[in-house]
C-alpha cells in the first residue's frame, strides 16, 4: 500500500486526483499506477484501470488471477468491473469511497454473488493516510 500511495502523491502533484494503484504477484511488482484523466483528458483513465492494463501487458494474459491490487481509494463501479473481468484475485484498498465506491460503500460489484468471479477483498488499509492524502489534496483546491 505504501507503493500505491506513492503513486497517488505523484497523481496529486500532477494536478490529478491522487488515487494510485499497484498490483503484485508473488512480491513483485507487476505495474504501478496512478489517475490520469486530466492528463489523458479521459475520464476511464483511473489508476487501477491503468495498472491492470500494463499488469495484463506484462503477464501477457488476460487475466490476474494470482496478483493482488493494491489501491489508495475504494474502486468505481468502472474499476470493479474490470477487476472483476481480470480476473483479480485480491483486492486491498485504503479510503472508503461513500460517493462512488463499489467495494461496499455505494454497492458491491467485486462481491456481487451474480458474478462469476468474485476477488478476496481487504478495505481500511492505511485508511487514514490514504483519506488524507485525498482531503488535503481537496481542501487545497476550495476557496476558504
Amino acid at each position: 500500500m505504501r507503493l500505491a500511495l506513492g503513486e497517488a502523491h505523484r497523481a496529486g502533484v500532477a494536478g490529478e486526483v491522487p488515487v494510485g494503484a499497484v498490483i503484485v504477484v508473488g512480491g513483485t511488482v507487476l505495474a504501478r499506477a496512478h489517475n490520469e484523466t486530466v492528463a489523458r483528458r479521459d475520464p476511464t483513465a483511473h489508476a487501477e484501470f491503468l495498472a491492470l492494463q500494463r499488469a495484463l501487458a506484462a503477464v501477457g494474459a488476460d487475466r490476474l488471477t494470482a496478483a493482488t491490487l493494491y489501491v489508495t481509494l475504494e474502486p468505481c463501479a468502472q474499476c470493479a468491473g474490470a477487476i472483476v473481468l481480470a480476473r483479480v484475485g485480491r483486492v486491498v484498498f485504503g479510503a472508503w469511497d461513500d460517493k462512488a465506491g463499489m467495494a461496499g460503500s455505494v454497492g458491491d460489484i467485486l462481491r456481487h454473488p451474480r458474478l462469476n468471479h468474485r476477488p478476496e477483498v481487504l478495505g481500511g488499509v492505511l485508511r487514514e493516510e490514504c483519506g488524507g492524502v485525498l482531503r488535503e489534496f481537496f481542501e487545497q483546491r476550495r476557496p476558504s
